[in-house]
Formats: C-alpha cells, sequence, structure tokens
C-alpha cells in the first residue's frame, strides 16, 4: 500500500502502525501521528493504516 511518511511518498507492507514502525526500522521512544491526529505508544498496535494515509514520525534529538 502507499502512504506518506513525513512527507515522502512510500510503498509498505504493514498495515498498522505498529508495524510500519518496525518495518521502518524506528526503535526507541517517537512520537506518532496518522492524518495529523496524535497516535500514543499503547494505541499503535491496533491503528490499522489504509492507502493514501499521512504518518507523521518524530525522534527527539539531543544537543544544545
Amino acid at each position: 500500500m502507499k502512504i506518506v511518511i513525513n512527507g515522502e511518498a512510500h510503498e509498505v507492507a504493514a498495515t498498522t502502525l505498529a508495524g510500519l514502525l518496525e518495518e521502518r526500522g524506528f526503535a526507541g521512544r517517537v512520537a506518532t501521528a496518522v492524518n495529523e491526529a496524535f497516535v500514543p505508544a499503547a494505541l499503535r498496535g491496533s491503528q490499522a493504516l489504509r492507502d493514501g494515509d499521512r504518518v507523521e514520525i518524530l525522534a527527539p534529538m539531543q544537543g544544545g
């Protein structure tokens, strides 16, 4: 299915947000949103993805 991740189109096999994070190699603490709606970590396994969804994945950055 085709979805947009952080503004770029991708072809993915994952059907849930949790599966997408695993498929794309995201580990650790990240913030997620699907179609501009925040998705808490506890709900990522049940958050279904559909063709055309827009997903944002944000990781904290260190520095100063």
